[in-house]
């Protein structure tokens, strides 16, 4: 499989409108707490101009005792005129204290309430994110799966989900606090000098155009970058869980390489956006510069040689220079928001490019749901190929009478697990028909048929958890009285005695019991503190809790030993009676009993029959059956 399968490059092609406004969407859920943390966002950052104002009030008005009608007299909240007097001044200083005190705690106050409240949400939005990401991943059909590496996925619902919650949490907060702070401070440095306002403000349009440049320049690097780290988690990924293999072959010095090369990669792509990045700001702070120096020189020149009644006073002309300080530092900011609005937007195309990603199997409009099924399975001309590879069957018929036993034998790469999987649909046949009880399974509901479907694999998945939580995955009411505790005492004995009947029936009863903990042992992630045949047990008993009317064995007793298959496969020949088998086994004498017998070659069927019809036919059946019985039985894993 190519490396580029882990980037996920084609996800983005399934983006509906653009992802910045469907992740908004999310937020909209809660309007109305995003709603109030707003308005306490802006008036904190209100708020945080008052000082300023109030230094220069007391410098023009307590200090110097000059009659400035500065910005607090206009609105009300000092008395005109000149201040004489000891007294007066105090009275006035208090004043100003009264509402510097007040303006600090609308600051705290607020401060706490929007913050608490935004980040709240983005928290909220994340956890709605991930949740429909990933239920929208499970429900994807299969050919999703075989198409994208596990380590693309969970970049997605890990790295782009959590850089979408950052984004919220604190790029969105900037924002308010850019419009807030530049608004407010350009309608206060307006009052109180239009010129020198002018002079401040001129840098805003040059570094909105800039920001937009800069975005220009960024993106297409931070697109690379976001897949080069979906490759880079796929080798981790393959490598961390294929260490086994590594140290059996001592290929450590070929993986290093491998994940050098994609560690490379991702370091010459970093540090040329890095690059970019750090010339923008630098320009920035540069042109900022500029301005104050400007500011400074004009307004000073103003007070030297401008008659008093016109010129700024000395608390505005401070005030002047106080809030310049704060109005560059939300304008450079700027860059590094668009910095992370594109690492966003780069998320966002994948995670909703994943939404918008269609399962191509699907319940028809009007689906076929039957209150029972007896098994009859018929496969008709079929042919099936993965994408556009060659096909890997190739007009392949077969009828299996309801009940009834067959055996699947061939080499491997025969088509035998692929051609089982379009009974369960987990793919849909590009030629001919599938057929459960004489109804097309794609005119069936899909998860009704495949409630009648349990399979068995050589490497069954085992979940991490305990022995009879993976048993009672096979029935959802014993599960949720096994796993959730969904359930009374008496409910609970009742799930607990059918998870050891169906143990008991595949032959895991007397090994679970060995375990430290019985039942209750916990088996490690994918059950790597089992053995494989001691795993394959446990996923044939949860395959028979299920009850199915169809049952498929994938090589599911390949890693028991020879007498614990044959334990096995007497149990199986009782609870298979009244169902309909598939057992797919390079140990053919696992199959010599079976009603019918299909054997298989390149995708095609080549005989079927009777164990003792194929032997007397003397073809590859019996070539396969000659060289097992001169090799001799096959040592046990277990």
């Amino acid at each position: 499989m190519s490396e580029d399968h882990g980037g996920f490059e084609d996800v983005r092609d399934n983006v509906v409108g653009h992802p910045m406004v469907s992740l908004l969407s999310y937020a909209r859920t809660y309007w109305l707490r995003l709603t109030v943390g707003v308005v306490a966002s802006f008036l904190t950052r209100f708020a945080r101009l008052v000082p300023p104002i109030i230094v220069a009030a007391a410098i023009d008005r307590v200090i110097r005792t000059s009659g400035e009608t500065g910005l607090l007299t206009r609105v009300g909240l000092l008395p005109p005129g000149e201040i004489t007097g000891q007294a007066a001044r105090l009275a006035l200083l208090e004043q100003l204290v009264v509402i510097a005190v007040l303006a600090y705690a609308v600051r705290s106050i607020t401060r706490f309430t929007s913050r608490y409240l935004l980040q709240a949400t983005a928290q909220k939005v994340q956890r709605d994110l991930r949740d429909d990401t990933y239920d929208h991943l499970q429900h994807l059909s299969m050919d999703f799966f075989v198409d994208h590496q596990t380590g693309g996925m969970m970049s997605i619902l890990n790295s782009d989900i959590n850089r979408l919650e950052q984004f919220l949490n604190t790029e969105f907060r900037q924002f308010i606090r850019v419009v807030a702070t530049v608004g407010g401070i350009a309608v206060i440095l307006w009052f109180y000098s239009p010129k020198l306002a002018l002079i401040a403000l001129a840098p805003v349009p040059v570094i909105g155009l800039a920001s937009g440049r800069f975005l220009t320049w960024i993106e297409p690097r931070y697109k690379s970058i976001r897949e080069t780290v979906a490759r880079l988690n796929t080798r981790l990924e393959n490598n961390l869980g294929g260490a086994a293999v590594i140290k059996t072959f001592d290929r450590y010095d070929f993986e290093r390489a491998r994940v050098a090369e994609q560690s490379d990669r991702y370091h010459d792509e970093k540090v040329a956006a890095l690059r970019i990045r750090r010339g923008f700001f630098s320009g920035l702070r540069l042109l900022t510069g500029i301005v104050f120096v400007l500011a400074l020189y004009v307004g000073g020149t103003d007070i030297i040689t401008a008659p008093e009644s016109i010129a700024l006073s000395t608390g505005g002309f401070a005030l002047f220079f106080l809030l310049l300080r704060r109005l560059y530092s939300p304008m450079r900011r700027v860059g590094k928001s668009a910095n992370k609005y594109q690492l966003a937007k780069s998320s966002a195309e994948r995670v909703f490019g994943l939404l918008g990603r269609e399962p191509t199997v699907t319940s028809p409009a009007d689906p076929h749901r039957p209150e029972s099924v007896d098994g009859g399975v018929t496969f008709e001309d079929v042919t099936f190929a993965y994408g556009d590879r060659d096909p890997v069957l190739h007009d392949v018929s077969l009828s299996v009478p309801a009940g009834a036993t067959v055996g699947l034998a061939g080499a491997t790469g025969a088509g035998k697990s692929t051609l089982l999987k379009l009974l369960a649909r987990f793919h849909d046949v590009n030629e001919g028909e599938v057929r459960v009880d004489g109804v097309d399974v794609r005119d069936y509901d899909l998860q009704a048929l495949r409630d009648e479907i349990a399979i068995v694999e050589q490497n069954p998945y085992l979940f991490s958890g305990t022995v009879a939580e993976n048993i009672a995955y096979g029935d959802r009411d014993v599960l949720d009285a096994e796993w959730y505790g969904r359930a009374d005492e008496r409910e609970a004995t009742a799930a607990r005695e059918r998870v050891r009947a169906v143990a008991e029936a595949a032959e895991a009863h007397e090994f679970i019991t060995d375990l430290p903990d019985g039942y209750d042992t916990r088996v490690g992630e994918r059950g790597v503190k089992l053995s494989g045949g001691q795993r394959q047990r446990l996923a044939i008993a949860r395959a028979l809790l299920n009850d199915p009317a169809i049952i498929i064995f994938d090589e599911a007793t390949s890693d028991v030993d020879t007498e614990t298959e044959e334990l096995i496969q007497e149990s199986l020949d009782r609870l298979v009676e009244e169902r309909t088998a598939f057992v797919i086994a390079h140990r053919l004498s696992t199959i010599q009993d079976a009603d019918e017998i299909v054997v298989m070659d390149d995708g095609r069927i080549v005989e079927q029959g009777s164990h003792d019809a194929l032997l007397a036919r003397g073809g590859e059946y019996a070539d396969l059956w000659t060289a097992q019985a001169d090799a001799g039985p096959a040592p046990a894993d277990d």
